[in-house]
């Protein structure tokens, strides 16, 4: 099923262009990608049911030093405005986890970033859809309700894996669009990690100047060699003027909750 006229160059420019999550690959998948010689494509599933619909693609590549690799590809049309979305995975498992989240006919199914309706594959439940509202009656109880779910939360046991965590680091930093984001001195001292934990601390969708947007906070948190931690706190938000999804990245919890907030009331 691969297109005859595109070279691999081109299937994988076009493949890594169009996916919501191509950020969350593996640097040392990218970089094995870039000696690919040939590529196949075949649908591995496809499910179509009451104008919502979901695909699976299995993309194979032979690399330059004989070995094989293989991405798998998520098509749904589950976003707020139905147009087809795209994300990788690495694994079978996780496209299949993927897809089990994305929303069923009749409102079943899970929710969440990216496309407001959708799924990463990094976690359910990033805030579920609620009906239409009259935003000038409830943005100020939505800003209310935000300040108070923004509470300070009492601290968690931690729970670290060790799993590829400084390159993790690296990925969580690359995608943060913020300027404030923390900078090479943070980056420098998280390339010592060697476990991290992932913990969403808030999820919430509320109305932004009449626009419906979603708001989740991620602690990220690393262990060090040296036995210190470090944490990075990001915001996964759609409180853009296009309802795009959007990344930052803040070095403590406090600047993380009040870029939320500002972006609530400003948009």
């Amino acid at each position: 099923m691969s297109d005859p006229y595109e070279t691999t160059e081109e299937h994988l420019e076009r493949l890594l262009g169009r996916a919501l999550n191509s950020f969350d690959l593996p640097d040392a998948t990218v970089e094995r990608l870039e000696s690919a010689l040939a590529h196949s494509t075949s649908l591995h599933s496809s499910h179509h049911s009451a104008g919502l619909h979901r695909e699976t693609f299995k993309h194979a590549f032979l690399l330059s030093d004989g070995s094989s690799l293989t991405l798998w590809e998520l098509a749904h049309n589950a976003s707020r405005d139905g147009t087809t979305q795209h994300e990788l995975y690495t694994e079978e498992d996780g496209v299949r986890l993927a897809a089990s989240r994305l929303p069923r006919p009749g409102g079943t199914g899970g929710s969440g970033f990216p496309g407001g309706d959708g799924a990463t594959g990094r976690g359910a439940g990033r805030g579920a859809g609620r009906p239409d509202r009259d935003p000038d009656t409830d943005l100020d109880a939505d800003l209310e309700i935000l300040a108070t779910l923004m509470a300070v939360r009492p601290p968690a046991r931690r729970v670290f894996v060790p799993d590829n965590s400084a390159d993790h680091a690296r990925r969580v930093l690359r995608r943060a669009e913020n300027a404030d984001r923390p900078g090479r001195d943070t980056a420098l001292r998280l390339s010592g990690a060697v476990a991290h934990q992932i913990t969403q601390a808030f999820g919430r969708r509320c109305s932004v100047e009449g626009r419906d947007a979603g708001f989740t906070l991620y602690e990220h948190a690393f262990l060090l060699r040296d036995g210190s931690e470090v944490s990075l706190w990001e915001v996964e938000h759609t409180a853009t003027p296009d309802g795009r999804h959007m990344c930052e990245v803040y070095g403590t919890e406090r600047a993380a909750r009040e870029a939320m907030e500002l972006r609530a009331r400003v948009g």
